[in-house]
C-alpha cells in the first residue's frame, strides 16, 4: 500500500510539473533601478493573471520566474543561465541594453525566445538572432528624433553631450551626436561619466563653461535626478534633453523643481490610447499609478503567450516564426515585428516636464 501511495505521489508530481508554462522575467529588481524592473514585472504579472483566469494555455498554468540582473552586464548572463536551468520557455526582458545583449546570446544558444520591453540599442536586434524581439523603438531612431527636434524646433546652436558610458547611454548619445554632425553642428562639449557616479559638480562646471543653449544626457533616471539638481545649484540654465531612460517618477522625486523643462524622448502616451484603458484601470486598481514600462511588460508578456497558444508549441522555431509573421493587438495598439525583431511603426515623440509632471510637448504648448 505504501508503495502504491508513493507511486501515485510521483505521478501527481509529474503531472503537476507538466501543467506549468514557465516564463522568465529578467530585469533589475534590486539597486537604484529596481523600480523600473518592478514596473515591468507587474505589467507581466497582470498579463499572466488574465491568462490564468481564463484557464491558462491548454489547461496549463502560466508561472513567472524572476531573474534579478541588478542592471549589471556581468550578472545578466548568470541570470540567463539560471532561468534556462529552470525550464523557462521564453523571457520578458531585460531592461538595460547592456544586459540584454550578452544575455540574448545565452538565450539564442539555448533556443529560447526573448522579448525586451525596453532595450533600445541597435545591436539588440542587428546581430541576426531570430528569437530576439523588442516592443520598444531603437536608439538610432530615438537619437535622430531628439537631435532633429533640438535643431529644428528649439533652434539650438551650442549643444553639450554627456553620457553614462553604458551600452544604452553612450549608444544613445552617439546617435544624437551623429545626427547633429551630419547636419553641420559639432557639440561644444562631449564626455562620459561612470554610471555609478553621483557627484557631477566638476562636469557641470565644464559644461557651463562651454555655454550651451541645450545639453543632452544619455543615461538612466537614477543619475538624472542628482544631475539636474546639481546643475540647477550650479546655475546651469540651459534645458536638459534626454531619452527614455529618464522618464520615470523617480526622476521627479529626486530632482524636484530642477526637473522642470527637461525634454525627453519616449513612446506615445498610453492615456491617449483607447486600447490601453482596460490595462491602465486594472493596473491602477491593483498596484497604483503605472510606471512607464509597465504597459510594455504587459504587452510583451501577452505577445509571447499568444504565440504559445496559437502555435500550440513552446519550441523556439515555431514561436519565432509566429512572432515574425503576425500582427498583434496590444494595449499600445497594433504591433508587428520586422525580420530583425524590431517593431515596424514609428515610435518616439517628445515629452517635457511641466508643473512636476511628464506631459507631451505638444500638449504643454
Amino acid at each position: 500500500m505504501k508503495r502504491l501511495v508513493a507511486l501515485i505521489a510521483v505521478v501527481l508530481l509529474a503531472i503537476s510539473a507538466r501543467a506549468e508554462i514557465r516564463i522568465g522575467v529578467a530585469a533589475p529588481f534590486t539597486g537604484t533601478q529596481a523600480k523600473i524592473g518592478t514596473d515591468m514585472l507587474q505589467g507581466a504579472e497582470m498579463a499572466v493573471a488574465e491568462w490564468n483566469a481564463r484557464g491558462g494555455i491548454r489547461g496549463e498554468t502560466i508561472v513567472l520566474i524572476q531573474g534579478d540582473d541588478e542592471a549589471s552586464p556581468k550578472q545578466a548572463p548568470v541570470v540567463a543561465r539560471d532561468l534556462i536551468g529552470k525550464k523557462i520557455v521564453g523571457v520578458i526582458g531585460h531592461f538595460n541594453s547592456g544586459c540584454t545583449i550578452p544575455a540574448s546570446e545565452i538565450y539564442d544558444e539555448a533556443q529560447v525566445v526573448m522579448i525586451t520591453p525596453a532595450s533600445t540599442n541597435p545591436l539588440v536586434t542587428d546581430r541576426g538572432y531570430r528569437g530576439v524581439f523588442r516592443v520598444c523603438g531603437r536608439d538610432d531612431q530615438q537619437g535622430t528624433v531628439a537631435a532633429k527636434f533640438a535643431l529644428e524646433t528649439l533652434k539650438a546652436k551650442r549643444i553639450a553631450i554627456l553620457h553614462d558610458k553604458t551600452t544604452y547611454g553612450q549608444g544613445l548619445a552617439d546617435e544624437f551626436r551623429k545626427y547633429l554632425e551630419k547636419n553641420g553642428v559639432k557639440p561644444v562639449y562631449y564626455a562620459g561619466v561612470p554610471a555609478s557616479e553621483l557627484d557631477f559638480r566638476a562636469i557641470i562646471s565644464s559644461i557651463k563653461k562651454a555655454e550651451p543653449d541645450l545639453w543632452y544626457f544619455g543615461g538612466i533616471y537614477d543619475q538624472g535626478g542628482p544631475l539636474l539638481k546639481q546643475a540647477k545649484q550650479a546655475g546651469l540654465t540651459a534645458p536638459l534633453m534626454s531619452g527614455d531612460g529618464l522618464i520615470d517618477t523617480a526622476l521627479l522625486q529626486t530632482a524636484g523643481p530642477a526637473a522642470e523643462g527637461t525634454l525627453l524622448t519616449f513612446g506615445p502616451d498610453p492615456a491617449k490610447k483607447p486600447t490601453a484603458k482596460k490595462f491602465l484601470d486594472a493596473y491602477r486598481a491593483k498596484y497604483g499609478p503605472h510606471g512607464p514600462y509597465a504597459i510594455y511588460g504587459y504587452d510583451a508578456a501577452n505577445i509571447l503567450l499568444q504565440a504559445i497558444e496559437k502555435t500550440g508549441s513552446t519550441k523556439y522555431q515555431a514561436l519565432a516564426d509566429y512572432l515574425h509573421n503576425t500582427e498583434f493587438q496590444t494595449a499600445m495598439g497594433p504591433l508587428r515585428f520586422d525580420q530583425k525583431g524590431d517593431i515596424t511603426d514609428t515610435y518616439y515623440v517628445m515629452w517635457v516636464v511641466k508643473d512636476g509632471k511628464f506631459v507631451l510637448y505638444e500638449d504643454a504648448k
